[in-house]
C-alpha cells in the first residue's frame, strides 16, 4: 500500500531543491544532465507504478518512451502540426500502446510476462528501425520545442527547459501518488498481493492491469515527447531493450515500490555514469557493482533502505520501556 509519509515528502522536496540549486549554479553541460535526469525520473516513476505496485516487471518501457518520442516527432515534423498537438499525441499514443500491451499480457506472470513485454518492445523497435516513413535508422531530425511564450517561458533556453522538465517530473510523481492512494491503486496492490483471490471476488483483473499499464504508458509518452524536444532528434535507439534494462536498474537502485526511489535512482545512475566515465570507459562495471551491493544489502534500494531504517527507529521509540526484573533478595524479604 502506498502512503505519502513525511519522509517521502521531505525526500521529494529535498531532491527538488537540490535539482533547482544545481540548475541555477551549473553551466550548459550540467543543465543537459539535469534535463536527462528529470526526463528519466518521469520514465522511472512510470515503470515503478506498474512494477513496484502492480507486480508487472516490464521490459517494454523503452519502447513506450520511444513511441511517445516518435508520436511527437511525427505530429510536428511529418504532419506539420503544432507542438501542443504533438504532446497530446505522444501522451495518447503511449497510453494506447501500453493499454494494448497490458490487455494482451494480463494473464501472464513472472518470466512469461517479462518476455512478452520484451517481445512487444522489440517489435516496435524493429518496425521503426526499418520504416522509411519515420526515417529508418537515420531517425527524425528537426524536432521543435513547445512554444510556451504565452506563459512567459522560452523553452529554447537550457535552464528554462530543464526546470520545466523538473516541474513535469514533480507533476508525474503527484499524479502517480494520487492514483496509488485511490481505490484503483489499492486494488492494484491487492492484485499484486493475491491475484487469484481478486479474481474470485469477481474483479476484472485484466482491465485493472491494462488501465494501470495505460497510465504508465501515458507518463512514458510524456517522457518521450520531452526527450524528443531535448535533443531535437529521434532515433530507434530510444526503443531498444537496453533502455528498458537501464530503467529497471534505476528503479531497483532507488527502491522498487517506493515511487520516490525511482526518481532518486534516475539521478544517481545518470550522475554516476557521468562521473565514472571521466576516468574509464568501463562505467558499466562500476554501475553493476553498485547494483549488486544494493541488492545484497537487502534489495530495498537507496531510498528503501533509508525508509527501512527510519521505520525501525520510529518503532523503537514507540515501544514501551522494558520492565526490570524484580530483585530476588527484595522479593524474598517481601
Amino acid at each position: 500500500m502506498f502512503h505519502q509519509t513525511p519522509l517521502k515528502t521531505a525526500t521529494v522536496l529535498l531532491l527538488a531543491g537540490l535539482a533547482v540549486a544545481y540548475g541555477l549554479s551549473t553551466g550548459f553541460f550540467g543543465l543537459e544532465l539535469l534535463t536527462e535526469v528529470a526526463i528519466l525520473a518521469i520514465l522511472a516513476i512510470a515503470l515503478d507504478l506498474v512494477a513496484g505496485y502492480g507486480g508487472m516487471i516490464s521490459l517494454c518501457h523503452g519502447a513506450l518512451y520511444g513511441v511517445g518520442a516518435y508520436a511527437f516527432g511525427s505530429a510536428t515534423v511529418l504532419l506539420g502540426w503544432g507542438a501542443p498537438a504533438g504532446l497530446a499525441m505522444a501522451v495518447g499514443g503511449g497510453a494506447l500502446f501500453a493499454w494494448a500491451i497490458g490487455a494482451v499480457t494480463a494473464r501472464t506472470h513472472g518470466i512469461f510476462f517479462i518476455m512478452a513485454t520484451l517481445a512487444f518492445g522489440q517489435m516496435a523497435y524493429a518496425y521503426l528501425f526499418e520504416s522509411p516513413v519515420f526515417g529508418g535508422n537515420d531517425g527524425l531530425p528537426g524536432v521543435p520545442r513547445l512554444d510556451a511564450s504565452a506563459l512567459g517561458l522560452d523553452l529554447n533556453d537550457s535552464l528554462t527547459f530543464a526546470l520545466t522538465c523538473l516541474a513535469l517530473a514533480l507533476l508525474a510523481y503527484a499524479v502517480s501518488a494520487a492514483l496509488l492512494r485511490s481505490g484503483f491503486g489499492r486494488t492494484l496492490v491487492g492484485i499484486r498481493a493475491n491475484e487469484a483471490r481478486m479474481r474470485v471476488l469477481g474483479l476484472p483483473v485484466w482491465r485493472h492491469k491494462a488501465a494501470a499499464f495505460g497510465v504508465s504508458g501515458a507518463l512514458a509518452g510524456l517522457a518521450g515527447a520531452l526527450a524528443a524536444q531535448h535533443t531535437m532528434y529521434i532515433s530507434p535507439g530510444l526503443l531498444h531493450w537496453t533502455v528498458s534494462g537501464e530503467l529497471l536498474i534505476m528503479v531497483i537502485l532507488g527502491g522498487l515500490g517506493t515511487l520516490v526511489g525511482a526518481a532518486l535512482g534516475a539521478g544517481v545512475l545518470v550522475f554516476l555514469k557521468h562521473e565514472v566515465s571521466r576516468f574509464t570507459d568501463h562505467w558499466h562495471l562500476v554501475v553493476g557493482l553498485v547494483l549488486i551491493a544494493a541488492v545484497l544489502a537487502g534489495g530495498r534500494g537507496l531510498y528503501g533502505q533509508l525508509e527501512h531504517l527510519w521505520e525501525r527507529r520510529r518503532a523503537a521509540r514507540r515501544a514501551p520501556p522494558e520492565t526490570p526484573a524484580p530483585d530476588e533478595e527484595t522479593t524474598g524479604h517481601a
